[in-house]
């Protein structure tokens, strides 16, 4: 199922956003120009990892609250308390300009 997120010109390079979409809500990247989408849940705690900041030149999100990080391009979790990944989703830009995030089922 392909979710609508917003035009490009409303996700620059360096920005992000959070979705109602999805199970725990989807966190969309815009990191260096690609887009990437995970899943809005630390899995060290289950909290909202998309409300936490994000280091654009890095690609990683890091959880506000307990600081495990996670690289939005793979989901991977870069360090603890978080060890298990988060979820991805495919994420693209169309080519009538708008990103859109591509779910499962």
């Amino acid at each position: 199922m392909e979710i609508e997120v917003c035009p490009l010109s409303e996700l620059p390079p360096g920005s992000s956003r959070v979705i109602d979409a999805g199970p725990e809500g989807i966190g969309v990247y815009n990191c260096d120009g690609e887009v990437f989408a995970i899943e809005d849940r630390c899995t060290h705690d289950d909290g909202k990892l998309c409300e936490g900041d994000w280091e654009p030149e890095t690609c990683q999100v890091i959880c506000p609250r307990h600081g495990a990080r996670f690289d939005v391009r793979t989901g991977r979790a870069l360090t603890l308390p978080a060890y298990i990944p988060v979820d991805t989703y495919a994420a693209r830009v169309r080519d009538d300009g708008v990103v859109v995030v591509d779910l499962p089922g």
